[in-house]
């Protein structure tokens, strides 16, 4: 029977005798090291230990050819330093480098060790000619055609087309429950068959820019993939609604602060202006530490250089796969099946079957069973001990994309979470805090009587604090699950600036060096274009394939990026000043403070481990206390302090991506700033349309906008911004223990500190990352650990056992396919949306009921309270109110 051209087959004779390619390589292999007999075996444990294939290596081999012992010796102690407690970096490798370093007559044996010196050349000329990690060899080209348009009239138009679509669906739906959401990886998809078109049928003629002598060709051609990565980038840029609508919600809905003034355009654009575009000042200010540096993989940004590749990328090569079967298909092929494999199974889990989303099959022995929930259940219990809880990629990838975030990151971030379900189970049977009158994992907030708090009964008519009616309503609580999250918190943060400091201290040292001399003034272009080269790459650290590749385009400079921060402070300040909104402009200063003294340490651990850790709590509590019984000026601390941290990080991860696929920086820069600005305007306007519509924000609302996020968010205000942090987590507050969680997360990162200090060579003990493992302890309440757990197995498969196997079959493929899954996901979820889901129509039967019985459909109580009876305070009523 014939075989498809697109199936695993074996390999015929004849394709061996004609396999000319391979056959070459393996020879050229041999030839490596030396000619003794071991040679190939020789040549695979190179190959182990550096992740690297066969071409990765023959690649390097030239490179190393020209290198002396004295230049390797130096680039390796730079290794070494940045890259000890690298975990993405190849354990095997570092050993061989340490082992190298440590033989100081090896410049006087040089004949005796010249296996070892060969491969250090070796390996020194992979590490500085291409990446010294597998997942960026795999999904970033090492090369460069700087004569690819990028900056054409097709690529600004296509891109302003999906700033102005997903700026505007973004921000419409943001107040739908359930809310509709275009993302990057959409507007990737759809933009490609735009750009080909454009190929095709725009007529190829020259026209003039206006106001100028600037001639531009309409169509330039074939569609590039530089074109594309700059329209997905403005994209990315776009999609992010300006954190202060919920601001802008809450004073001006009458069941809120109702506040008119906040009606005003002005006032709306100053404040979403402000908030957007210093998160983009500080990303630009962070590249020395964030961007250049190679051990800052970012590895988010992988999965959309990949899925970039495949639509353009037409070469094909034949890779090794499992079963001893050569893999024919293109990656462009590949992406097409599992796309549309999982767009139709989507559909079960997701609408049609929905226990395979909610796979809490235990559970159904005893629906009722409240200590059975507990243990294994998954929507209200803690999950813990469900071993198969899902068949839903959805959910799989929920905590994290097990196939794009680095198997180290996962295993930590799930072992965390595992751990310190133990601890929220121990809360919650001990009755601390009266969590058994509450359900275990929620994130709500109850009254002492465990209804859900009510925030309007502690507030007077201006919306300010009024202590007699909060005496005589109740005091917050929350579940164990959501009081110990404020715990892991507090842990994550005083972890992560302590960890930063133990083990990248002199990357940060060196990326201040190169910031201070990037800022320093140029006498002229000529000298600027001559030292950007050294800019561009941090002194003493080696300078990696991209940097080099980077250096052939005018860079940004520092002050441009200077300059953006400051008028964006200028607009912030007269957002806050120029209207009533009782606040002092300090609150600019103070949070973006506090956003300049985390922005490095937490992007250094994105940039590495692909988990990102938010600074809302923190925001919240320090905001709180500065501004306690303001909730206005907490929210406006919180969005300079939190929000411009994060979209900074953003705006960091797309600086890296157009580094690795070698858009210009003056290109990107600009992108990102006309995305930004029309995301800016479209958002500010959509907003002003829906404040008019009738009945929003009510049950009556039009169109479902019903506005959950507004009201969670006026929730938060209250609680942390007019009753303040000092009642809940003060020192005599109700839960003030939670503030042990800063010391602890300092104690736990010098305890594996030291333990790595004790074993430098223990592999296991290198692999642990605290802030990954304290992070993952963050998704608690409401999710549970049957949210995380299924990561686990298929990091393990994809990023231990196919890749330790079949390198070059998982180079190929693994981003690929977390590519499709998640596009199709995105794509058959907006179709479910507009469809099924729109009309509500939905299928009744066991299949989509069993989710929703007994304890999985309402969470169960350890402890009832009769009618009207109520728990009572544990504090000091002396110290805090304790209603």
């Amino acid at each position: 029977m014939a075989k498809s051209v697109n199936e695993p087959r074996e390999i015929s004779p004849q394709e061996e005798n004609n396999g000319l390619i391979l056959s070459e390589k393996h020879e050229v292999m041999e030839k490596v090291l030396s000619s003794d007999s071991d040679d190939m075996a020789r040549t695979q444990t190179i190959e182990g230990h550096l992740n690297a294939t066969e071409d990765d290596i023959l690649e390097a081999k030239e490179a190393a050819a020209s290198m002396t012992l004295e230049t390797v010796q130096k680039l390796m102690k730079n290794v070494l330093l940045i890259h000890d407690g690298d975990p993405n970096f190849p354990y095997v490798t570092l050993q061989k480098i340490k082992e190298f370093l440590a033989k100081e007559d090896i410049a006087e044996n040089q004949e005796k060790n010249a296996r070892l010196i060969q491969e250090m050349k070796l390996e020194a000329a992979l590490i500085t000619n291409n990446s010294p990690y597998a997942e960026v060899r795999a999904a970033v080209d090492n090369h460069d055609d700087p004569t690819l348009h990028v900056s054409t009239i097709r690529a600004w138009s296509i891109g302003i087309i999906f700033s102005v679509f997903l700026a505007f669906v973004n921000q419409l739906f943001s107040i739908r429950y359930p809310s509709i959401r275009f993302d990057t990886n959409v507007a990737q998809l759809l933009s490609y068959p735009l750009g080909k078109a454009w190929e095709r049928w725009m007529p190829r003629k020259d026209i003039r820019i206006p106001f100028t002598n600037t001639v531009v060709p309409l169509n330039p051609g074939r569609f590039n993939k530089k074109e594309h990565m700059l329209i997905a980038i403005m994209a990315n840029t776009s999609r992010s609604v300006p954190y202060t609508a919920y601001i802008i919600w809450i004073q001006v809905l009458p069941q809120y602060f109702n506040q008119q003034y906040a009606r005003s355009f002005g006032y709306m654009f100053c404040n979403a202006f402000a908030t957007n575009f210093i998160g983009y000042g500080l990303a630009g200010l962070t590249r020395k530490f964030l961007v250049y540096p190679s051990y800052c993989v970012w590895p988010m940004s992988l999965v959309t250089i990949t899925l970039n590749s495949a639509l353009h990328n037409e070469e094909n090569h034949s890779v090794m796969g499992p079963f001893k079967k050569m893999w024919t298909i293109s990656r462009y092929n590949f992406f097409l099946v599992t796309f549309g494999a999982m767009f139709v199974y989507f559909w079960f889990p997701n609408y049609i079957f929905s226990v395979l989303s909610y796979f809490s099959w235990m559970t159904w022995i005893a629906p009722n069973n409240i200590h059975l929930e507990t243990w294994t259940g998954m929507k209200n219990g803690l999950g813990l001990f469900n071993p198969i809880p899902t068949f839903d990629w959805n959910v799989i990838c929920y905590t994290t994309d097990p196939l794009m975030i680095p198997s180290f990151s996962t295993f930590n971030a799930v072992g965390g979470m595992f751990i310190t379900g133990f601890f929220i189970a121990a809360v919650w049977y001990t009755n601390t805090w009266n969590t058994g009158y509450l359900p275990i994992n929620s994130n709500r907030i109850y009254d002492h009587f465990g209804k859900l708090y009510n925030v309007s009964r502690t507030i007077d008519a201006r919306g300010m604090y009024d202590e007699a009616k909060y005496k005589a309503y109740s005091a917050p609580y929350m579940s164990a699950a959501n009081s110990l999250l404020y715990g892991f918190f507090f842990a994550v943060y005083a972890a992560i600036v302590t960890h930063v400091f133990l083990y990248h201290r002199y990357e940060i040292v060196m990326g201040f060096k190169n910031l201070w001399q990037g800022l320093k003034w140029k006498k002229n272009s000529s000298s600027t274009e001559g030292t950007e080269d050294v800019i561009r790459a941090n002194e003493g650290e080696y300078q990696d394939v991209h940097n080099r590749l980077m250096s052939a385009y005018p860079e940004v400079s520092e002050w441009w990026y200077f300059g953006t921060l400051l008028i964006s402070i200028v607009f912030g300040v007269v957002g806050i000043a120029v209207w009533p909104t009782y606040t002092s402009v300090g609150v600019v200063f103070y949070g973006i403070l506090l956003c300049l003294i985390f922005v490095v340490p937490i992007g250094i651990v994105t940039a590495m481990t692909g988990i990102e850790i938010t600074l809302n709590v923190l925001a919240e509590f320090i905001g709180g206390m500065i501004v306690e019984g303001n909730a206005l000026a907490m929210n406006f601390f919180k969005s300079y302090g939190y929000v411009t941290c994060a979209h900074a990080l953003s705006f960091a991860n797309d600086l890296k991506i157009a580094h690795y696929v070698k858009i210009p920086p003056r290109v990107t820069f600009a992108g990102q700033m006309l995305a930004t600005l029309i995301s800016t305007i479209v958002c500010t306007g959509v907003l002003k349309f829906q404040m008019d519509l009738k009945n929003v924000c009510t049950e009556n609302a039009p169109m479902r906008f019903t506005c959950p996020g507004p009201n969670t968010f006026f929730t938060a205000s209250i609680l942390w911004g007019t009753i303040g942090p000092i009642k809940v987590f003060g020192k005599d507050g109700q839960y003030g223990w939670l503030l042990m969680g800063f010391p602890l997360g300092i104690l736990l990162v010098l305890l594996f500190w030291g333990l790595k200090k004790a074993f430098p060579n223990n592999r296991a003990i290198r692999q642990v990352h605290i802030v990954a493992a304290i992070a993952g302890s963050l998704n608690w309440a409401p999710y549970s650990f049957s949210f995380a757990w299924p990561a686990v197995p298929v990091a393990w498969f994809s990023w231990i056992y196919i890749r330790n196997r079949h390198l070059a079959f998982w180079s190929k493929y693994n981003f690929v396919l977390s590519a499709s899954l998640s596009a199709s996901i995105a794509i058959a979820a907006i179709i479910m949306l507009f469809s099924v889901q729109w009309a509500e129509k939905e299928i009744e039967w066991w299949g989509n009921t069993q989710v929703s019985q007994g304890c999985e459909g309402k969470a169960c109580k350890l402890y009832h309270l009769a009618a009207g009876e109520r728990f009572y305070p544990w504090w000091d009523s002396s110290k805090i109110p304790a209603p």
